[in-house]
């Protein structure tokens, strides 16, 4: 077979040589047949070598002629069947005669080309001649023919056939072609490797490994792996000068070698074991383009999985670690990008802690753009892997929600959303269990409705969070209501707070847009102007609840003139529709009806919206109370959070409930632990459901009795809900159970809350068994010793149950002058008052009890609460001496009393709901107390300084409302002056220590620091000019009065004074006076009166003053003064006013044509004793013009005084007639006895210089006049009638400019005859025997207590509205 093969190949050569112009088929079938002859002709076998070599022989001369004809001929011909032919016998000529070429050299090249082009066509895989080029190719690659082009220099086909080969391999070829070509390319690399070729692979790694792996990335990919060891000197050495010095590389792939990089270290590492360490070289270097390069590629190795590739290269890690906090903000973002491949590779590595710990340090990078990177890549991090993703993450990103910059909150709120919107799909597809980490994100949320500075996080915005964002749209109710209630035991305060804003201005659009649709029903019966005020008035106030109200307000008038009832009646079904599910589909349906293209489309779908019960329908109240029935909850914790969602949802929209009655019921009669909140839902859903009295009093009445006192609280509530008609009868028979309870004993604490509730419910019921219910606390409770009951000790309130008792008997019989809905309470006060005022001085009701210390400090604190409850609407009934001892609990000998006292009064003062006054007990808890109640103190007082300054001032310039002096915080200094010099541990006359003084006023010294201080008001230079001046009036004004309860204190009054303007100027460097300050101070005439004595001077000296201010510790001081400076001299200079004399005369004519008499009347309480107010007017030369605007606020408006009776401004004469001050003066009695609000405008004045002189005008109710003038200290009486009302005006005979926001009045006063002579300086022992003249003075008031001894009852009126409480009115001090 073989010989004969021979034959035939070398008779078809001889006549393929002989043909030269033979036709083509002729020669492809010559062709056919010479390779058809040589597939079956096998290599030389034999072993023995003359055989073999006689065979090699043979083969040689049966080919020649064939071999001839190819290379003279063949090799040039066009045809391409010609061609594939002649390339197959060469490919077979080549394996016969292996591994002896068996061509000569000359013609090697072009044989070579004719493959290499015959390879060109492998692409073409649907070609008929497709398999014979494979064969050509497996020929090829087995004989391993190709290498021969090394030998004979031909470079260029070497890189043809290179590149070929990249072209040509198709995804669909044969995995056998592929190894063919693999065989070929790795035969000639291992033979000769050179960089040409490697750019060759390079070039292709790079360019197709960019998106999807193709079949040339994968044939580099495998060329690179089978020729490692070859290449890996060429590419070492390319990549580590691209990293060293990459300009001076001249290769076009430098621009490429990080990519290189990554891609040879994902086939073949250990090549670049050398390379990578140089890695760190570029994350070190000064170019930033180059370390954000070198960081992501070291990030997206690392992010290889199981590579372990931080594990090996830790130092070039730790440099990567580093790049978080790089100088640059874009190697930082580089950085953040690499962390969740990073993560995600190696999720429970030391190496991925490192990186998450570094991510969360970004998340508070001083750059917002690397704090968002930081949200995004942390968001992002968590919803790929929420499972394992750390809590802490979540947490620190959450709180990104609170960010500094807009643009970071708003980012880091939608990323947010979208990590919760995926955990709520997980938790309900089972896959996760409720976790405290991620409902932690609704309740930052929640938070933002805090937020001032973005319009998106406003409540109004937040709505439609809440009901359509948070939420995914296919999460059910069941999982919704869990969701919800788990956040609320997560829930603070402020939470609650927000939820509250947001459903509470969605409540007040849904009752407004029902007010408006009735309106614009009884408009198409009657259309008046009216009716049209009160539609345009609507729309204002639901224009309010939109985020552009203008833009909605424009919005409802266009909608109004719409003549499409459908529109109106589908909101009135919304607005009805209980049921989440329900309303959805009427608003779907109305939006389908309406069209996108309606010009109001997107108006009337957020209408719509507002409208709908979106957040929260009666399947919620459905679920929760199903939740509670079958006691789902394993924990308390979420059993009570259940209860108080129902109660915040209740609270808002009651009519929620309806069906859901008889579970609610229920629940209640279980009697669970959480049946306070049950009985508070059911009182505050009464109006609206459909549950009669008489079936749920059985229940409520043994609450009353039986259950704990919060229940017995809401458990009056809900009867007096339910009451109706039939309240009164209902309340009394329930206070006769509840007595015959109390003298039973039967749960005595409960029966006292209830009877103490139903006084506040109704009096009439509560006052029948008033005596019966009084005396029983007085006997039974009040005068029981402690010792009785020494050994029922409470453990939970750290005091006795005889002291619980007496707290309880307390609260009850303060609830009875505390009532509800504007009900009148008609009872002497003063009993309850003398028992508190035992209470604060000894710690229990009456004297000859025995109690224990610790029981006496609860007592102390129980009755400092009375107080501040009372002095919501009995403050004109607290006396001095009261409200001294109540402020004193701030100095209790008990930490814990203290503690529990200023917090109290801290969440008081914050709903405004008690007088201003009492906030200078913070002052108190500044000074020696423990650090942390120290800081709390300060706090609290910063708190109120900063909202009760803004309050002020909007007040003072509110054209409706009016303000006063008292309004604005620093008024709380003059109680704070009157406490001090009443306080038992005043330094003695004769104490040379500067220290003592300094420890004793430093109340004092951090008050005036904190109301001059603007870091507390957030920078407002307006309002410490306000406290500033304010101050310097009080002071100068109390060192012209006196202490009305104890004139002996009065020295220490001015001495008090004196530090605290001593300190004020050691604050200010540039001395700041009073030049500009009020010009009236009116002080409270229950501790002030004018000073009826010689007006000395202090007892200490200048230098002396100063000594305890210099003696002062350095808390605050220096943060003080390098803060502000008191910040007012930066804006403007107060000088102060010189003492200049000026001769000044004027007529009385002109006097009385000055003096202003008008007096506003207003409302007040009765009170019977004579009740006075001492006002200081401050009139001083003002000779500098130089102040800044901003210092030239004065705050004279007419104030209110807490204590007494409130009378008019006035400016004090020393020229007037005797008629016409009686006529005054009986004017002043008429209208005081009409009412004690007395508001007048600022009397005008002439311009005119005064006299430096002073003189004090005392009128009284009864017409009584006296009129003392200070320049020569006598006084004159004009009528001794009886004393009831006075008024006491101090007056400096200064002029001085009234500057108030741009208003500039010039006041002066007229000395009278006494001005045209020289001033009169008494001798001491003159002044000593004015002094003494006190029959002039009116008696002292007992205890300065105000109560009328003949007068039997209080009243209270419309008791429902706390003056105090409402913004509108001016507030007690």
């Amino acid at each position: 077979m073989a010989e004969s093969a021979f034959q035939l190949v070398s008779e078809i050569g001889t006549q393929l040589g002989r043909q030269t112009r033979s036709g083509k088929d002729s020669l492809l079938k010559l062709l056919k047949q010479a390779a058809n002859a040589l597939s079956e002709i096998e290599q030389p076998s034999t072993s023995e070598a003359a055989r073999k070599l006689e065979a090699i022989k043979n083969l040689e001369v049966s080919t020649k002629p064939l071999r001839k004809a190819i290379v003279h001929g063949l090799l040039q011909h066009k045809d391409k069947e010609v061609r594939l032919l002649v390339a197959i016998c060469i490919s077979e000529i080549f394996r016969v005669m292996a591994p002896e070429p068996p061509f000569e050299d000359k013609y090697l090249r072009d044989i070579f080309k004719l493959i290499v082009s015959i390879f060109a066509e492998l692409a073409d895989t649907a070609s008929p001649h497709f398999s014979r080029r494979v064969k050509i190719l497996e020929t090829i690659a087995r004989c391993k023919c190709c290498v021969i082009m090394l030998d004979i220099d031909c470079n260029d086909l070497v890189l043809e056939t290179f590149n070929t080969f990249f072209s040509v391999v198709r995804e669909n070829h044969q995995r056998s072609l592929i190894n063919h070509i693999i065989s070929i390319m790795t035969h000639i690399i291992n033979e000769e490797a050179s960089q040409t070729l490697l750019d060759v692979i390079l070039r292709k790694l790079v360019k197709d490994g960019k998106g999807a792996p193709c079949a040339s990335y994968q044939l580099a990919v495998s060329i690179i792996q089978n020729c490692a060891e070859k290449l890996e000197p060429f590419i070492c050495g390319f990549l580590t000068n691209c990293i060293l010095d990459r300009d001076a590389v001249e290769n076009e792939l430098k621009e490429f070698y990080h990519e290189i990089i990554f891609q040879i270290f994902q086939c073949a590492p250990q090549m670049l074991l050398a390379v990578i360490p140089n890695l760190t070289h570029e994350l070190l270097t000064d170019q930033v383009d180059v370390r954000i390069k070198a960081v992501n590629l070291v990030g997206k190795l690392f992010a290889l999985p199981k590579r372990h590739v931080a594990q090996h290269y830790r130092d070039l890690f730790l440099e990567f670690l580093k790049r978080f906090s790089d100088k640059s903000v874009e190697v930082r973002v580089s950085a953040l990008q690499c962390v969740k491949a990073f993560y995600m590779a190696s999720p429970f590595g030391t190496e991925s802690h490192e990186v998450i710990t570094a991510l969360e340090d970004r998340l508070l990078d001083f750059d917002d753009k690397v704090r968002t990177q930081a949200v995004i890549v942390a968001c992002d991090l968590a919803r790929s892997n929420l499972k394992f993703v750390p809590p802490k993450l979540i947490s620190q990103t959450s709180e990104r929600l609170r960010d500094k910059k807009i643009i970071v909150r708003k980012k880091a709120f939608h990323k947010l959303i979208e990590v919760y919107r995926d955990y709520c799909n997980k938790c309900s597809e089972g896959h996760m269990t409720i976790s405290d980490h991620f409902e932690q994100i609704p309740c930052k949320i929640l938070m933002l409705c805090f937020d001032k500075d973005c319009k998106e996080f406003r409540s109004q915005n937040m709505e439609l969070v809440l009901a359509e964002d948070l939420f995914p749209v296919l999460l059910s109710v069941a999982e919704r209501t869990r969701h919800w209630i788990h956040l609320f035991s997560l829930f603070t305060p402020l939470h609650v707070k927000a939820l509250n804003s947001v459903l509470s201005q969605k409540r007040r659009l849904q009752k407004e847009m029902q007010s408006y649709l009735a309106l614009r029903e009884k408009e198409k019966e009657t259309s008046s102007e009216e009716m049209q005020k009160r539609i345009k008035t609507s729309f204002m106030k639901m224009a309010a609840l939109f985020p552009d109200p203008s833009k909605a307000e424009d919005s409802f008038h266009k909608l109004n003139q719409m003549k499409d009832n459908n529109v109106f009646n589908s909101l009135a079904l919304l607005l009805d529709e209980l049921k989440i599910a329900d309303a959805q589909t009427i608003r779907d349906k109305f939006l389908k009806t309406v069209g996108d293209r309606h010009p109001h489309f997107e108006f009337l779908s957020s209408l719509s919206s507002k409208c709908s019960h979106n957040i929260f329908g009666s399947e919620h109240i459905q679920c929760i109370l199903e939740h509670l029935s079958d006691n789902r909850y394993g924990t308390k914790l979420l059993e009570a959070s259940s209860a108080k969602l129902l109660l915040a949802i209740i609270s808002i929209f009651p009519s929620l409930l309806r069906g859901s009655e008889a579970q609610l019921r229920m629940l209640i009669e279980e009697n669970r632990k959480i049946n306070d909140k049950l009985i508070e839902v059911l009182a505050k859903a009464a109006p609206h459901i459909s549950v009669k009295l008489s079936d749920i009093y059985p229940i409520l009445e043994r609450v009353c009795r039986e259950g704990s006192r919060i229940e017995a609280k809401f458990s009056v509530a809900a009867i007096a809900a339910f009451g109706g008609v039939s309240e009164q009868f209902i309340f009394s028979k329930l206070c006769k159970d509840l007595v015959v309870s109390l003298h039973a004993g039967q749960n005595i604490p409960t029966v006292l809350q209830s009877l103490g509730c139903v006084a506040q419910y109704s009096v009439s019921a509560f006052e029948a068994q008033d005596g019966e219910i009084t005396s029983y606390i007085y006997e039974k409770i009040f005068r029981v010793d402690s010792s009785d009951n020494i050994n029922s000790y409470n453990d939970a309130s750290g005091c006795t149950s005889s002291c619980k008792l007496k707290i309880y008997g307390l609260k009850t019989l303060v609830k009875r002058f505390l009532p509800h809905r504007g009900t009148h309470a008609r009872r002497q006060i003063d009993e309850l008052l003398d028992i508190l005022s035992n209470m604060l001085q000894k710690g229990d009701a009456f004297d000859g009890i025995i109690t224990c210390e610790n029981d006496k400090a609860h007592m102390r604190l129980a009755a400092a609460k009375s107080v501040l409850q009372l002095s919501r609407r009995w403050d004109l009934h607290i006396s001095p001496e009261i409200f001294r001892f109540t402020i004193l609990v701030a100095k209790d000998s008990s930490l814990f009393v203290r503690r529990l006292f200023l917090d109290k009064m801290h969440k008081l003062l914050k709903e405004h709901v008690i007088p201003s006054r009492y906030a200078c007990a913070f002052a108190l808890g500044t000074s020696d107390c423990p650090k942390d109640l120290q800081d709390d103190s300060f706090k609290y007082m910063a708190e109120f300084i900063k909202e009760y300054s803004r309050e002020a001032r909007i007040r003072q310039s509110s054209s409706v409302q009016g303000g006063a002096i008292t309004d604005y915080p620093a008024y709380i200094v003059v109680f704070l002056i009157y406490f001090l010099a009443h306080d038992t541990g005043f330094p003695s006359e004769n104490c040379p220590e500067e220290e003592i003084y300094a420890q004793f006023c430093s109340p004092l010294f951090n008050l005036l620091e904190a109301l001059v201080n603007a870091t507390v008001v957030d920078g407002d230079m307006d309002l410490v000019n306000d406290a500033l001046l304010l101050l310097l009036s009080i002071f100068r004004a109390i060192k012209k009065a006196e202490d009305v309860v104890d004139a002996r204190n009065t020295p220490r009054l001015h001495i008090i004074a004196d530090f605290g303007f001593s300190f004020l100027k050691s604050l200010n460097h540039n001395d700041a006076s009073s030049a500009h300050a009020p010009a009236l101070i009116l002080l409270p005439s229950s501790f002030f009166r004018a000073y009826s004595g010689c007006l000395n001077q202090s007892p200490f000296n200048d230098c002396f003053i100063k000594k305890p201010i210099t003696a002062l510790p350095k808390r605050g001081r220096k943060c003080q003064e390098d803060n502000t400076k008191l910040a007012i001299i930066e804006s403007n200079t107060l000088y102060l006013a010189s003492s200049e004399k000026v001769d000044l005369s004027t007529t009385e004519v002109e006097t009385r044509k000055n003096m202003r008499q008008d007096i506003t009347v207003g409302h007040r309480q009765k009170q019977g004793v004579s009740s006075e107010s001492v006002r200081l007017r401050e009139c001083s030369i003002n000779h500098q013009h130089s102040a800044s605007k901003k210092s030239k606020r004065v705050l004279e408006k007419e104030p209110l005084s807490s204590c007494d009776s409130v009378t008019r401004l006035s400016l004090a004469e020393s020229h007037i007639s005797v008629q016409t001050l009686e006529r005054d003066a009986l004017s002043l009695k008429e209208n005081v006895r009409a009412s004690s609000n007395v508001v007048s405008d600022p009397p005008k004045y002439s311009k005119a210089e005064a006299k430096d002189t002073c003189s004090l005008n005392i009128t009284y109710d009864s017409g009584e006049v006296e009129v003392l003038s200070l320049e020569s200290e006598s006084w004159e009486t004009i009528s001794n009638s009886l004393l009831v009302e006075r008024e006491v005006v101090l007056a400096e005979s200064n002029s001085f400019q009234l500057q108030h926001r741009g208003l500039k009045g010039t006041i002066g006063t007229s000395g009278g005859a006494a001005a045209t002579q020289q001033q009169k300086v008494l001798p001491s022992e003159e002044c000593g025997k004015l002094s003494n003249r006190t029959d002039l003075l009116p008696a002292k008031v007992k205890r300065g207590r105000k109560a009328s001894k003949d007068t039997s009852a209080s009243e209270v009126i419309n008791l429902h509205e706390d003056a105090v409480a409402k913004r509108t009115r001016r507030k007690k001090i």
